[in-house]
């Protein structure tokens, strides 16, 4: 990384901390997160908006990823970066992923945000788990119909997310 990117990132997770400021004087989580192209042109910021929009999963990085879609018009990001104002939740996580974001850069960690009562160990330790073993009780439900939509969506000659059956069909 030359001296100008590490300025650049500095700058932005710096500004990614502001954004996290800004969410605490709206009395919404201290979290904020911008978005970048890969030649570190902002495309959108946002930050945590759980409690003013009545929403578990708006998350900074979670609004911030939704805002970016729609200015760049694709479900994909896989030409940006992101930088946040703490690592990402199990949640943003996944969603970073699903994203195809391919450099994320955060400045507080896990440990810090559990430190100050964000603590998401349960439910990483939740996802490692045997289904059967979770907190939240689930049943898979025979469904005669619950295969259509997958042999639709494969058979579709316009679709839009690149998708490729581990059985043959």
């Amino acid at each position: 990384m030359d001296k100008v990117s590490k300025s650049v990132i500095e700058r932005y997770i710096k500004e990614a901390c502001e954004m996290a400021t800004i969410s605490v004087y709206k009395n919404s989580g201290p979290f904020g997160c911008i978005i970048t192209d890969m030649n570190f042109k902002e495309i959108t910021r946002g930050h945590n908006m759980v409690s003013l929009n009545k929403d578990p999963t708006a998350h900074a990085e979670i609004v911030t990823i939704r805002k970016a879609c729609e200015i760049l018009d694709n479900h994909e990001l896989s030409d940006c970066i992101l930088f946040s104002s703490c690592e990402p939740c199990p949640m943003c996580l996944s969603a970073i992923y699903w994203s195809k974001i391919k450099y994320v850069y955060y400045a507080n960690t896990r440990d810090d945000a559990k430190i100050f009562g964000f603590d998401d160990s349960f439910i990483y330790e939740e996802v490692n788990k045997d289904i059967k073993n979770r907190s939240i009780k689930m049943k898979k439900i025979y469904s005669s119909n619950a295969l259509d939509s997958f042999v639709m969506w494969y058979n579709k000659d316009d679709k839009k997310i690149e998708w490729t059956p581990t059985v043959d069909l």
